[in-house]
Parts: C-alpha cells; structure tokens; sequence
C-alpha cells in the first residue's frame, strides 16, 4: 500500500482510531493485523517470507541469551546466514549468476547460470537490516530477548516504517509497543503536520521532477551538456524529497500514536563536507553500517591503511545494498574516494589556513556538486549510460532542448517555487528552531501554513501514484 494513495487515506485515520479505542493489551495485535494488511496489498504470499525470517530470528535470539561460549556466536549465525541468504536469493542470485557466466564467457567457457527471475519482496533490505540489529544487540548484551512473538513481530513489520525505513533499533522501538500510549492532541498535530510535510515533498516535489528526470535518463544518448546538468540537479531534489518525504510521512504516522522514531534526514544538502553529508542523508542506514559493519571491521584504530580499506568496503557494500547493479557500487565507491580525500584534506596546511568561513562555504558547493555528480551513478539505467553522462556534462551547451525535457514551463515554474519554499522550511529548522519556530507563531499564522501547503498538493501535485523510489531497496 502506498502512502500517496487513496487506500491508505482510509487505512492510516481507521487503523489509528481504532489503536485509541482499544485496550492497551490489544494494541500490538492491532498493529501486527493492520502492517500484514498493509504489506500483503503488493504480493500477498510474501508475508510468509517475512513470518518465517521472524520466526527464525525470535527463536534466535532466545537461544543466544541462554547460550554460553561458542554456542552464542553459532545462534548468531544462524540468524545472519538465515537473513542474509534470503537477501542473497531475492536480490543478488541472478545479478552473480550474470557476472558469473560473464567471466566463464571471458574464458570461452560456455555455460550460464540459470536466473530465478523472482520479484523482490518490496523493502527486504530495510527489514532484513532491522532484524539483523536484533539479534546482534541481544548478542552485544545491549537488548534482552523478547519474550513475546507477537511483539517481536510487530518490530520488524511495524507498517509505517515497513518498506523505507527509518532502520530501527530494537532498544528504540520494541519497548514503546508495550506502553499505554494516551491520545496527545501535541502528538497528532505534529504528527500530522510532519506527514502534510513529507506528502508536499513527494507529491508536489518529487514525482514531477521525475517526469524531467526519467524523460532524460531514460534515453541519455539524446542529450548533451545543460539538459544533462539539470535532469541530474532535479534528480537530487527528486530522490531527496521522495525518500525524506516517506520518512516524514513514517515518523509523523507513529507519532500520532505517540511512537517514536528516529529521525533520518538533517538536511543534507547543508552538509559542508562529505563526512557531515552522511551524518544527515538517510542517517539510520548509515549509522547501522558505522555499528555492525564499520566498527567491528576495526573502525578507525586499526592503522591508516587498514581504516582505508574499512571506509571502501563499509561504501562499497552500501552501493550493492541499495540495489544489484554495478552502477550502485561505483556510486558508493565513489563516496568512499571522496571521503578518503577529505580526511586527507583535512589534515593538510592549506584547509588550516583557509578563513573559517570561506572553508565553509567551499564545502558546502563541492559537497553539493559532488553529491549530485554521484548520483548519476545511482540514478543511471547502466553503467554505459552513467558513463556516458558522466562524459557529456560539459561543455554546458543544447540550451535550446531545455524545452523538450518532459515538463512544461509551468510545471518547471511550480517545481522551482515547491525547492524554494523546502529550502526556506529547511533554512528555519537549521536556524530558527523549524517547528518551535512555527509553534510560537500565532494560530491564524500557523493555519495559513498549513493550508497553503495542502491547497498546493491538491492543486499542484501529481497524483500519479508513484511508488517511492526506495521501495525497490
């Protein structure tokens, strides 16, 4: 079930009415039926997956705790191969299989590797890393076993952050399903103005910039220079204010209920080097990879050498994540390059003796600039065609195809105010205290807001019922 649409308009003011309405006891029940429902609205049958990764899991970690010794590290495992290899299956079985027969083809050995051809469960990768985390922190010490199934169930199935994330831990978010939750006007409303928020960003922001975007990147060869540089600019605004936009529409629909969850965006395109960018871009990820990749690969106090090595594998391993496909792993390799560069610029006498402010403000365009540049690799249909764009940025010349690029002058018009007003909101939270700010203002002031924002979805949004791009992760 998508957020951006008519089915989940019904689905989010029913399932949270009846959430208040029930005893506290009966809530988690409520839930775990109401995710189920909400996740077999793609394909039906694959919630068996899912219950049986669980069971897995639940029985799992039980097992660590009354373990001792080796016997500990042989449960975990059980966990991390079960979970693993179902990644490996889904995702990444016909993408070796490929390569493979690839490399015998280069050996003039004729022999393919039969592909699976199997649709991928929508937002594996993001349950599969919140399982993961799971059983790892009971194994760490850090979360007792949860007793109760059903419970357990719910934290990896909990329907707002289901399919994108934000990737929860288990010391976060199992707990709140067992307290009483009182309905808080406080909560609805923040919740409910976070999820306006995350809707104007996907709907009024990202699905018409991906009109420009796919129009272009679908068919590259055509295009050389300026239309090239805007489709990838408008992709950076397109694939932020998708995936931001489902988080907020996530955290605010758990809020209203009065659960928390972390926040996964501090507006990265603030970030004044690339280091601070993944300190804000899809903040949950990135700190799943610091603590159970990173860190335990030996983190930075293993020698400089080997710290490189941990920053390339923990990106290149990112990349694949996100999708199979070798675009993906040159899009993480090169921020891992980037960071690398950083650190050593950062050491170096000239970034010392470089005014404060100009350092900043340096930072902030390479670090934009490069961001966007990655993204090519991200976004492109094949490593051929990143290339190739990657290739043909400059010189920036064709202004005259600006006009064939999928959207109207208006629509480009709606789309460049829809940025303004997201770096204006954006401005006021780094600066001003966002939604504090917001609260202090009159309530004539507040609902003007408020409305503004909705009149401009319905009127100009498109409501194409596009999936959110990180459904496919």
């Amino acid at each position: 079930m998508l957020f951006n649409s008519v089915e989940f308009l019904l689905f989010f003011p029913i399932v949270t009415a009846l959430y208040f309405i029930l005893p506290n006891q009966w809530r988690w029940l409520l839930l775990l039926l109401a995710s189920c429902l909400f996740y077999m609205a793609w394909i039906p049958i694959y919630v068996t997956i899912l219950f049986l990764i669980i069971i897995v899991d639940y029985v799992a970690a039980r097992k660590i705790e009354g373990a001792t010794g080796s016997k500990r590290k042989l449960f975990l495992l059980v966990s991390v191969i079960a979970n693993v290899s179902l990644l490996a299956i889904f995702k990444y079985y016909d993408f070796l299989g490929q390569n493979l027969s690839e490399i015998l083809n280069l050996m003039h050995i004729t022999w393919k590797v039969p592909p699976l051809n199997l649709i991928l469960p929508i937002g594996l990768s993001f349950h599969t890393f919140q399982a993961l985390a799971y059983t790892i922190e009971v194994y760490r010490g850090n979360q007792p076993a949860e007793r109760h199934l059903g419970i357990y169930a719910l934290y990896v199935m909990f329907y707002p952050q289901l399919v994108a994330g934000p990737i929860e831990r288990p010391q976060n978010l199992i707990h709140q399903f067992k307290e009483n939750h009182s309905f808080v006007p406080e909560n609805v409303v923040s919740g409910l103005r976070l999820m306006l928020w995350g809707f104007f960003k996907k709907i009024v922001i990202a699905d018409r910039l991906a009109m420009l975007v796919n129009h272009v990147y679908n068919q590259p060869h055509e295009y050389s220079g300026l239309p090239l540089v805007l489709a990838t600019y408008c992709f950076a605004y397109q694939i932020y204010c998708d995936f931001s936009g489902y988080s907020d529409i996530a955290i605010g629909a758990a809020r209203v209920m009065g659960i928390k969850l972390m926040k996964n965006f501090n507006s990265p395109y603030a970030a004044a080097n690339i280091q601070d960018f993944w300190h804000r871009w899809h903040i949950s990820l990135s700190s799943w990879f610091r603590d159970y990749l990173y860190i335990p690969l030996g983190g930075s106090k293993c020698g400089e050498i080997l710290r490189l090595r941990n920053i390339l594998i923990v990106f290149f391993v990112s990349g694949l994540w996100h999708g199979a496909n070798w675009t993906f792993a040159e899009w993480g390799l090169l921020h891992g390059a980037f960071i690398i560069i950083y650190l050593y610029w950062k050491r170096g006498a000239l970034s010392k003796a470089l005014p404060a402010a100009l350092q900043h403000y340096l930072g902030l365009f390479i670090t934009f600039n490069f961001v966007c540049f990655a993204w090519i690799f991200f976004r492109a249909n094949s490593v051929a065609d990143a290339h190739w764009i990657a290739m043909h940025l400059l010189p920036l010349n064709n202004a005259d195809k600006l006009g064939d690029l999928g959207l109207t002058g208006g629509e480009m018009l709606v789309s460049i105010v829809a940025i303004l007003i997201l770096e204006l909101v954006q401005f006021f939270e780094r600066n001003r205290g966002g939604v504090a700010f917001l609260e202090k203002q009159r309530l004539s002031t507040r609902w003007i807001c408020y409305y503004t924002l909705i009149l401009y979805i319905i009127i100009l949004g498109e409501f194409g019922g596009a999936r959110f791009i990180y459904f496919q992760f």
